[in-house]
């Protein structure tokens, strides 16, 4: 935490300085008042002056202005510290998550990175805010407390080398009590949100196939688990707090009774009495205070830990130092010997793939489920890098290309779409940000999505939620192909792209389809033959291999896996 901090925290050195004077100002003033306070009641009220007593409380008035002018803005720049801090958190966890690869998403999992980047980062941040609200003030009010007491009353002092080590060992041993439950509880809110999203967004699955009562029960078990966590934290709160006012009320009796029969005795007098007891509160509220940051700072640990693992994490798909930015991009994808296996896997998913996709020219990839086609797609937009081989686009191998050029000619449409929040012209803006409305419409009406789009309230303007759950499947996919068209990439991939359409829809699109990426290659991942059975040439997989390549006709003749998916198929297309 310490190091996460460190680092974090050097842009505001220079406020994180004017907290601690302003904290010394201000507790050197608390620290004056009980002083004062017995300066009254031993020179003014004992022995009756009246203008003492009005000279010192004017002083007192003054003080305490000034005690509370430095606290307001000391919490405010202690706070405003704290909130930029989280913010930046938050901001160098998203650019980080941005950089990862599929690999470190999925070793993360969506759910912890969403609390790691809201929950976590709120820890951190309210720890910070209160070690400069409270920390800072601990120490100086514990060595001035101390001071101040013993100058009113060196033999009351020593009952302070009793109480004050029995409340930090007694706060530090609950502090470390709650360690454990601390990090159990991070990773029960995990669990939380992750069948939480997972519910949410699978609701219709679930009404379907009338899963609430048994989705319910998930959710309570792992909702009941965090309670539990929950609960046992509250309970050593709940020990902790009576014990520490029991040694308070202890330490003041025992302040109280001692220092009676001192004054009794003519060792010392009320008003040192009534100082001595103020600073002993002073001590034991600092003592306290310092103590109490241990049980934040567990759970800050923690997270910092959890937010530290995001931000020292090293995407496995690495820029290059200085990538190529060719200034024109013709589009020919060529694949030699390109093999994969995702890290820690035995078996390779890919195996040897040679691939050469020429501008003007369509390659189907056809094959069993689990055969490769899609993780050979991914391969192009390096959302993972080969393990060995090579992907080049126009001669120059992608992992040279700056990220930003690879981007700009690739157009993908994922097998899963997804649109974002937003109107359906700012999804297709995602393609392209300068697109104008006739373009969006252009690229609509090729999609074979112009139609729905135009029924749809506002047209271009119409609301799309999260996901796109307020469009159907097939509609969220011409979308997403919409999206791409705007983009006018050298080079189009689609990942089973038009799975969700019927036969006439997707013979439709194929066909409007063809005119616009006439001077760019398309590599088309596809179930159904009907969708590839025009591609200039169709790659057959087979356990991520490459075991037929040609034409319809040539494989439909010599490829009996191929026959086998065409066999598979043949009554549904006759019907079409």
């Amino acid at each position: 935490m310490l190091g996460l901090l460190r680092t974090s925290l050097t842009p505001y050195r220079g406020a994180i300085t004017l907290v601690c004077l302003l904290q010394l100002v201000q507790t050197l003033a608390a620290l004056y008042l009980p002083s004062l306070n017995a300066d009254i009641i031993s020179q003014g009220v004992v022995l009756g002056d009246t203008d003492l007593i009005w000279r010192i409380g004017g002083l007192m008035l003054a003080v305490s202005a000034v005690q509370a002018v430095t606290s307001v803005v000391a919490v405010y720049f202690g706070a405003r510290t704290a909130m930029s801090l989280g913010r930046d958190l938050r901001d160098d966890l998203f650019t980080r998550v941005m950089r990862f690869s599929t690999q470190e998403m999925s070793a993360f999992g969506t759910p912890s990175l969403i609390t790691r980047s809201t929950n976590d980062v709120q820890q951190v941040q309210m720890f910070v805010f209160m070690s400069l609200t409270v920390v800072i003030m601990a120490p100086i009010m514990l060595i001035g407390g101390v001071i101040m007491a013993v100058r009113e009353d060196p033999g009351l002092s020593l009952l302070l080398v009793a109480v004050v080590p029995v409340l930090g060992v007694t706060m530090a041993l609950v502090a470390m009590r709650m360690v454990p439950y601390f990090r159990s509880m991070q990773k029960r809110i995990d669990r939380v949100n992750g069948i939480l999203r997972e519910q949410i967004t699978g609701i219709r699955v679930v009404r379907a196939f009338v899963k609430e009562a048994d989705e319910a029960l998930r959710f309570g078990s792992a909702n009941a688990t965090l309670r539990d966590v929950a609960v046992k934290v509250g309970r050593v709160m709940a020990f902790a707090m009576p014990m520490v006012m029991l040694i308070v009320n202890i330490a003041s009796v025992a302040v109280i009774w001692f220092g009676g029969r001192r004054v009794d005795a003519g060792l010392a007098d009320i008003g040192s009495l009534v100082a001595f007891l103020s600073y002993l509160m002073f001590i034991l509220m600092a003592v306290m205070m310092a103590t109490m940051m241990f049980m934040f700072a567990p759970r800050a640990a923690v997270s910092s830990e959890r937010i530290q693992e995001v931000l020292s994490s090293e995407p496995t798909v690495h820029p290059p130092q200085q990538g190529q930015r060719p200034t024109h991009v013709r589009g020919l994808v060529e694949m030699a010997g390109v093999t994969f296996h995702y890290p820690g896997a035995e078996n390779d998913v890919l195996h040897e793939i040679d691939l050469t996709a020429r501008p003007g020219t369509t390659t189907a990839i056809i094959g069993s489920t689990g055969s490769g086609k899609s993780t050979l797609l991914h391969l192009v937009p390096r959302l993972f890098d080969v393990t060995s081989g090579a992907i080049g686009i126009d001669g120059v191998d992608v992992r040279d290309l700056d990220p930003a050029v690879l981007s700009s000619v690739i157009g993908l449409v994922p097998q899963k779409p997804y649109l974002f929040t937003g109107t359906v012209a700012s999804n297709l803006r995602y393609g392209r940000a300068d697109a104008t409305d006739d373009e969006l419409w252009e690229a609509l009406r090729v999609a074979q999505a112009e139609n729905f789009v135009r029924s749809m309230d506002g047209g271009l303007d119409a609301a799309i939620a999260q996901g796109g759950t307020n469009v159907s499947g097939g509609q969220r996919q011409r979308i997403a192909i919409a999206r791409a068209l705007v983009r006018r990439p050298a080079v189009y991939l689609f990942d089973d792209s038009f799975s969700a359409l019927d036969y006439a829809t997707d013979a439709a699109l194929r066909a409007a389809l063809f005119p616009r990426t006439r001077q760019a290659s398309v590599i088309v991942v596809a179930q159904r033959v009907a969708t590839i059975r025009g591609a200039d040439e169709i790659l057959v997989l087979e356990h991520g291999r490459v075991v037929g390549r040609g034409t319809h006709e040539q494989l439909l003749a010599e490829n009996p896996t191929y026959q086998e998916i065409v066999a598979s198929q043949l009554t549904a297309e006759e019907a079409a």
